[in-house]
C-alpha cells in the first residue's frame, strides 16, 4: 500500500467508504496514542476504502504540526498498508507544504488539503496554493473545497491541469449547480467525495453528480450500519437509503444540530454510546450534554 501511486489512490478510494476517525486524548487533553492505535486497528478490520487522519472529525483543526504528524505516524503503523491512510495539510501555503513533505515521510498514501486558515482567497491565489502543495509531494492530493476555499468549475479544471497529482475533489458547500458544472466539465478526472457533515444525508442524490463515495463520521462507532447505509446508495436502493435516514440519520441530525461543533462532539459521544474507547473533544468544541448523551445512546442502541 505504501507504494500506491497518485492515481492509483483515486481508484481505490472512490470504490469503497471513506472516514475520518476521531482523535483520542486523555485526562488532559494530550494525544492517547495507545487509544488512538486501538480505535484504528478496529475500524482497519472492516471493508474500507480509506481513513482520513487528523481530520475535521480527528479534530486536526486543534492539533499542532507535531501533533498531526504523530496521530498520522500512528495510524500508517497500525494499519501495516490494510488501509489508505490520508494525511491533513492544514493552515497556510507554508504550513501546508510542510505538512504534505512530513506526510509522505511519515508513510501516508494521500494528502487531503484543507481550507487555508481565516484569510479571504480569489481562484488565481487557490490555484497556486494548490500547485504548491501537489509540488511539494508525490502523494495524491484531494482538494477539500469548503467555507474559504469553495471553487467553482473553471477554477478546479485550472487545478487539475496543472497539478497531475491532483486526484480526488472533495465538496464540503453543496452546491448543485456548482457540482454539476464540475463533473461535466472534467468528467473522471478527479475522483469525486462527498464532504458535507453527516454525509449520508446527501449521499443518493449526490450519485448523480459523479459522486462514488463520502466520508462517514458515523462509520467511527456504527461501522456495520455505516457500510450497509454505504451498500444500498451505490445500489440505488431508495427505500432502504429513506429507511435509514428515517430510523436513525434524521433522528442524529436532531441532536447534532443543538449546538455548534456537534457535528464533531456527537461522533466521539458515540462512540461512549457503544462502549468503546472515547475523551473529551478539545476547546473550542463542547461535549454533549449528559442528557444528550443519553438520547443518543438510546438512538444508538438501534442499529448496533
Amino acid at each position: 500500500m505504501s507504494s500506491i501511486s497518485a492515481e492509483e489512490l483515486g481508484a481505490v478510494l472512490g470504490r469503497g467508504l471513506l472516514s475520518f476517525p476521531v482523535t483520542h486524548f486523555d485526562a488532559d487533553l494530550a494525544f492517547d496514542e495507545p487509544a488512538y492505535r486501538e480505535h484504528i486497528g478496529w475500524l482497519a478490520q472492516y471493508d474500507v476504502a480509506g481513513l482520513f487522519a487528523a481530520g475535521g472529525t480527528g479534530e486536526g483543526f486543534s492539533l499542532t504540526s507535531a501533533e498531526i504528524d504523530r496521530v498520522l505516524r500512528a495510524a500508517v503503523a497500525e494499519t501495516a498498508g490494510r488501509v489508505p491512510v490520508i494525511a491533513p495539510a492544514t493552515a497556510g501555503t507554508a504550513v501546508a507544504v510542510e505538512q504534505a513533505k512530513a506526510a509522505e515521510a511519515a508513510g501516508a498514501q494521500g494528502i487531503l488539503l484543507l481550507p487555508p486558515y481565516l484569510t479571504e482567497a480569489g481562484p488565481d491565489g487557490l490555484v497556486e496554493h494548490v500547485a504548491a502543495v501537489c509540488a511539494a509531494t508525490a502523494l495524491g492530493v484531494i482538494f477539500y473545497s469548503r467555507a474559504n476555499a469553495a471553487c467553482d468549475d473553471v477554477t478546479v479544471a485550472r487545478m487539475a491541469e496543472r497539478c497531475p497529482n491532483l486526484i480526488g475533489f472533495k465538496d464540503g458547500v453543496g452546491n448543485i449547480e456548482t457540482m454539476t458544472r464540475i463533473y461535466a466539465r472534467l468528467g473522471d478526472r478527479l475522483t469525486y467525495i462527498g464532504g458535507l457533515p453527516t454525509a449520508e444525508t446527501f449521499a443518493l442524490p449526490y450519485t448523480e453528480m459523479g459522486v462514488t463515495t463520502y466520508s462517514s463520521a458515523i462509520f467511527n462507532f456504527a461501522p456495520e450500519f455505516a457500510l450497509a447505509f454505504y451498500k444500498a446508495v451505490r445500489a440505488h436502493d431508495r427505500e432502504e437509503v429513506y429507511r435509514r435516514l428515517r430510523s436513525f440519520v434524521l433522528p442524529y441530525l436532531d441532536i447534532r444540530d443543538r449546538a455548534p461543533g456537534y457535528a464533531v462532539s456527537i461522533v466521539k459521544a458515540g462512540l461512549r454510546a457503544v462502549g468503546r474507547p472515547s475523551s473529551r473533544v478539545r476547546p473550542p468544541l463542547t461535549d454533549l450534554t449528559e442528557s444528550e448523551l443519553a438520547e443518543l445512546t438510546e438512538l444508538v442502541a438501534t442499529i448496533v
